[in-house]
Order: C-alpha cells, then sequence, then structure tokens
C-alpha cells in the first residue's frame, strides 16, 4: 500500500447521511408510520386519517387536525436534528413527547418522494413542501389546507434499491402497519383514527371516554373473545399509577402476541415488563401459555430515560427494582381477586397446540367455537386418570425435597390449618327451592358427586360443576404459602458449608442483598473478591443445586434489581406438596365435605383455577340448560 492508497477523512454529503440515518429509524413502511403518527400526537392532533396503497410501498399519507407548522420552519422541519420537543441538555430529563429528536422527516425525505403540506392554527392559508429525494425541496408554495398537517410519502426507497429488495409482499407490509395503527390507536382514546387501504375503510374509530366506549376499541382491535375474559385494573402508589386490563388465567394464549404495554402514552418492548408479568402469573397460568393484557402506566418522566434505542421502542428505569416490584404487586392483587366472590367463572382457554392464534377480529369470527380444556359430559363412562393431568413444572429445576422437609412443613400447615370439620347443613337448608337468590353462595349448595371427580351444586343462576380435586389443590397451596409467608417454615445450618465461586460484581450485589437472602432463610456471606459461602438454607431447599441458584438469583438482580427464583424454588416444592395432599379422583365425600369444600373456594384467592392454571369451576346458567333441551321453543 502506497501514501497515496490511504482513504482520508471527509464529512460525508448531506443526503448520503441522510440515507444512513434512515437506516436506524426507516426500515419499512410500518416505520415511517409510526414516526409520522407520533408527530401528529405531539401535535395534540385529536383527528387523524390514514391512507395506505400497496401496502405502504406505492403511497402512505397522514393527514390530522394538530396545531401545524409555520410557513418559515416547512423547511426547517425536513432538517436533521431541528424539533420543537427540546431546547436544551435538560429536557431530555423530563420527556413528554413520543418524538424528539428531530430526525424522522429528514430521513424519511432522503429515501422517498415527500410531500408537506401544512396550515398552522394562527395563519389563514396553507402551504407545501416538496422533497424528491434531493438535496434542495421545493417550495414552501401557498394552498388551501385546513388548520393541522398532511404528510405524503410516495415510492418508499425508490432510491436505495440495496434496501428497497428487503420489502416484502404488499399484504406483509401492512399487516406490519396495521399491528403499527392499532398499537398507536389503543394509546390514544382521545383521538379519532381512520385507516384505509387501496380505498377501502378498514377502521374508523370514534373518541371512547368512557370505559364501555374503550372495551369496544380494544374489541375491534384484539378480538371480542379478549374483552370477554379481561380483568380491569387501577392500581398507584406515590410515585407511579398502572390501569388498563389483564386476561384471566385461565384464557391465555399460546404465544406473546396479544401484549401491549404503554409507559406515559409510548408502547416499549422491556425485559423488565415481561419478567414482572410472568412472574404475577406464576402459579395461576396454564404451563406454556401466554396472558393477554393491555396495560398503563404512568411515571414521572425524570424517573426514566427514553433515550437508549433509535425507535424509542426501550426505556430505562432509574429505579428498576422499584418499578418491578408495583408491576408484580399490582397485577397479583388484581389475580389474587379471580375467586367466585369476585368473578363470575373462569374460562376455559384454547387448547395447547403447535398453531398460533390469530389476533385479529375476522379471525376470531371464523373460530366461533374454539378447543376448550374438555370436561367430562354428563354420563362419561370413566373420570380422567390423574396421569392423564398436567403435572405441575417448577419454574427452575429442583431436586425433591427430602422426607425430613416434607414431614415438617406438614406439620407447620396443620399446626396453623388443623382439617376442618365438615360444614354441617341441614338436608331442608340444602334442597330448599324456597331460598332468595341474595342468600345463596356464590358456588351454591352440593347436590351430589359425578364419578368421584367433580361435585354437582346448585346455586341461583343454574348448576355448578367443581372439579374437587383440582379446587382443593388450590386451597391447598394457598394456605402452604400463608404458612411460609408467616415465617413458621424451619431451616437448616448445612454441616459442610457450600462454596460458590462468582464473579466480583456478583460477589458485590450479593453483599448488598444480604437482607433479600436472611429473609428468605438463607446465611450467605462474602468469602472473598469472587468468593461466597452459604451456611444455611430453607428446609426445603436443602437438597436443591445451590451453586446454580445462587448465581441464577445473583443473574436477576444485576439485570431486573430483584429476583424471584428463591420464591420460585420454595412455592414450586409447595405446589408439588399441595397436589400430593389434596382430594384425589375417586374419593367419595359427603354433601358436608362437598359445602365445605365450596366454602373454602369462596374464601381463598385465585381459586378459580388450580396451581397448574386449569380452571376449577364452570356454570351452566339455566338459559344454558334450556337451550340444551330446547325449552321456550
Amino acid at each position: 500500500m502506497t501514501y497515496q492508497d490511504i482513504p482520508s477523512i471527509h464529512p460525508l454529503p448531506k443526503l448520503l447521511a441522510n440515507q444512513i440515518a434512515a437506516g436506524e429509524v426507516v426500515e419499512r413502511p410500518a416505520s415511517v408510520i409510526k414516526e409520522l403518527l407520533e408527530n401528529s400526537l405531539d401535535a395534540r392532533a385529536n383527528n387523524i386519517e390514514i391512507d395506505i396503497e400497496q401496502g405502504g410501498i406505492a403511497l402512505m399519507r397522514v393527514r390530522d387536525n394538530g396545531f401545524g407548522i409555520r410557513r418559515d420552519e416547512l423547511l426547517l422541519a425536513l432538517n436533521r436534528h431541528s424539533t420543537s420537543k427540546i431546547r436544551e441538555l435538560d429536557d431530555l430529563d423530563r420527556i413528554n413527547s413520543l418524538g424528539f429528536r428531530g430526525e424522522a422527516l429528514a430521513s424519511i425525505a432522503s429515501i422517498s418522494r415527500l410531500t408537506l403540506s401544512s396550515r398552522f392554527y394562527g395563519d389563514e392559508i396553507g402551504h407545501c413542501v416538496r422533497l424528491d429525494g434531493q438535496e434542495k425541496p421545493i417550495g414552501p408554495e401557498p394552498m388551501a389546507h385546513p388548520i393541522g398537517t398532511t404528510l405524503e410519502i410516495r415510492d418508499l426507497f425508490y432510491n436505495t434499491p440495496a434496501r428497497r429488495k428487503f420489502l416484502r409482499t404488499d399484504k406483509t407490509e401492512f399487516g406490519q402497519v396495521h399491528e403499527t395503527v392499532k398499537r398507536l390507536v389503543l394509546s390514544r382514546f382521545d383521538v379519532n383514527f381512520k385507516l384505509t387501504h387501496n380505498r377501502k375503510t378498514l377502521m374508523a374509530l370514534k373518541v371512547a371516554q368512557r370505559e364501555k366506549e374503550q372495551l369496544q376499541r380494544v374489541a375491534m382491535l384484539c378480538g371480542p373473545e379478549f374483552v370477554d375474559h379481561v380483568l380491569s385494573i387501577n392500581e398507584k402508589s406515590d410515585e407511579m399509577q398502572l390501569s388498563g386490563w389483564i386476561t384471566q388465567p385461565t384464557y391465555s394464549r399460546s404465544q406473546p402476541d396479544m401484549q401491549y404495554f404503554f409507559v406515559n402514552g409510548r408502547i416499549i418492548r422491556e425485559k423488565l415488563i415481561n419478567h414482572a408479568v410472568r412472574q404475577a402469573y406464576e402459579d395461576v397460568l396454564y404451563s406454556g401459555r401466554h396472558p393477554s393484557y393491555v396495560l398503563y402506566l404512568k411515571i414521572d418522566p425524570s424517573e426514566m430515560d427514553v433515550n437508549v434505542h433509535p425507535t424509542k421502542s426501550e426505556v430505562r428505569f432509574a429505579q428498576i427494582g422499584v418499578v418491578h416490584n408495583f408491576l408484580v404487586e399490582a397485577l397479583q392483587n388484581r389475580l389474587a381477586q379471580t375467586s367466585p366472590n369476585h368473578a363470575g367463572p373462569p374460562t376455559p382457554s384454547p387448547q395447547p397446540s403447535n398453531s398460533r392464534e390469530s389476533s385479529s377480529p375476522q379471525a376470531s369470527r371464523k373460530s366461533p367455537s374454539p378447543q376448550h380444556f374438555p370436561f367430562p359430559r354428563l354420563g362419561a363412562s370413566s373420570p380422567p386418570s390423574d396421569a392423564s393431568k398436567p403435572q405441575f413444572i417448577p419454574p427452575y429445576p429442583i431436586n425433591r425435597p427430602s422426607a425430613v422437609a416434607i414431614r415438617e412443613t406438614m406439620q407447620a400447615y396443620q399446626a396453623l390449618h388443623p382439617p376442618l370439620l365438615p360444614e354441617e347443613l341441614p338436608l331442608d337448608v340444602i334442597t330448599d327451592n324456597n331460598l332468595a337468590p341474595s342468600s345463596i353462595p356464590p358456588l351454591g349448595y352440593a347436590l351430589a358427586q359425578l364419578h368421584g371427580v367433580y361435585i354437582l351444586a346448585e346455586n341461583a343462576d343454574g348448576l355448578i360443576l367443581v372439579d374437587m380435586h383440582a379446587a382443593h389443590e388450590r386451597i391447598t397451596y394457598e394456605r402452604m404459602k400463608s404458612v411460609w409467608q408467616a415465617d413458621t417454615l424451619s431451616t437448616q445450618v448445612l454441616l459442610i458449608p457450600i462454596s460458590v465461586s462468582v464473579s466480583e460484581r456478583e460477589a458485590e450485589i450479593a453483599e448488598r442483598h444480604v437482607d433479600l437472602f436472611n429473609q428468605l432463610g438463607f446465611d450467605i456471606n462474602r468469602a472473598g473478591p469472587e468468593t461466597l459461602v452459604v451456611r444455611e438454607v430453607p428446609t426445603l431447599l436443602a437438597d436443591a443445586n445451590m451453586p446454580m441458584l445462587v448465581r441464577d438469583v445473583l443473574a436477576d438482580l444485576l439485570r431486573f434489581g430483584v429476583s424471584p427464583r428463591l420464591q420460585e424454588n420454595i412455592q414450586g416444592i409447595l405446589a408439588t406438596l399441595a397436589c400430593h395432599t389434596s382430594v384425589r379422583a375417586n374419593r367419595q365425600l359427603s354433601l358436608s365435605e362437598m359445602n365445605a369444600l365450596l366454602r373454602d373456594m369462596e374464601k381463598t384467592e385465585r381459586s378459580n383455577q388450580c396451581n397448574h392454571g386449569r380452571p376449577t369451576w364452570t356454570l351452566l346458567s339455566m338459559k344454558e340448560l334450556d337451550s340444551l333441551f330446547l325449552r321456550g321453543r
């Protein structure tokens, strides 16, 4: 190589710099729509129209009635790093707008044929600027335009063929656009939205102020089944507020494809959020299934950083542990109310399958009869065997607890919860048809036992069917958890302390969280720069793989600021014990014993589903029973 062959440093041409920047912001038509809609919302528009042609490749047009752009600022809006949303460094600590970098329009203009038309709310006439992928725009030129802004993007990537060849079919690209619009529509119920594709109106949504109207909008976007199984949530603390809807544990999906989380109106994908939701649902959701939710978190903008990703789809919280714990507690409090006294009967989730459920309302209409977990029909020849029931799969690989641990756990449990005396109810009270509906408990009174598996009961609405093993398993499990939380489970001092090799950073984390370990029955100390020593553990975890457990807990603490693994291990063992100590199939119960079980279900949190997420009871209303026998026709 000669001296002349060494390349020199030089500034990039403005157009090329913008095209490179576009690679960070504009991946496909959906990326353009996201940026344009965010600008419209930041302009305080309450009416937005989106026109798409050929999946957005040929045309994307967004009209809004926001406050518009001044004539002398139209050209400036197309320059990189030009924005009205921040002015100084301190503004980055309290960003309330969806956009703030001022890169989107310049990047989009460099890879398309862009027309920007706007009328500022104080002006009498609008103006238009055109940019055809060149450095010099045309305009501004006067034009008739209502107050607000219209952005028209044609021939996306026409001058960057290397990028255009990676675009998919029109149908695929529009599917991404539709999903992007859906997310923005869910974020703002105070805005009218209209979406057309190839001149066909696909969405026309009015402002939704009341919860009923909001759920109607959610149903149009997420499907009516989602709305039929939602639990509303509204929890506050001094620092933040969580509102929105989550689905019942017995209604879930095979993929995490219907999960929408907004922070201060911004849709985000954040591992911290996913971790908190999984922890909240850990012992109420069927194995391998995923909950659905539309949730809104409000937090002081100074407590988070939104400037961590080019597409602004990720945030960083200043106090990740506080946010995580608040989310877990808020969701668990709501899920704890999934019992007969708080909600209607749980609806079984579709059977696990390899197929991906569709999230569109159209797909829901195509499948009016989803597959449910099978309940035995009346007159079934034999009850299902225990072997066919889903087994509890702990969230972490653990060994079976020792006989000593099991014995001590059961002794502590029985000391606080001795066997309940059967609820003795006179037979004439149980079968009295003249009881006022308000005096009948939610699960009514037992009538009979079916094949030693199901309890048949009558309440004010119709026939109740209860899976007695699943119901008793939840009751026993919740009581065992209360024993553990009351600090009555014993710990065990190890004869030979366990040495755990960790990184120096992990050792420092362990030192800072020694109180957390102590609260859960662990005595863990730092014995060197990269060594921890475990001297005492909960009796239930005496046989666990302690080095791996400790390292995984420290990994969680480093990543999320919290770790539920110790609790999950203990709760996993308690769930196993609850399963093995609950009433089994084919055990005959008296009416008094069955009624005692029904009353316990009504008093127990999360009793709408067992520890595996299966429903524990269902209701056949009189209307449904009448339709089975064609009564009234």
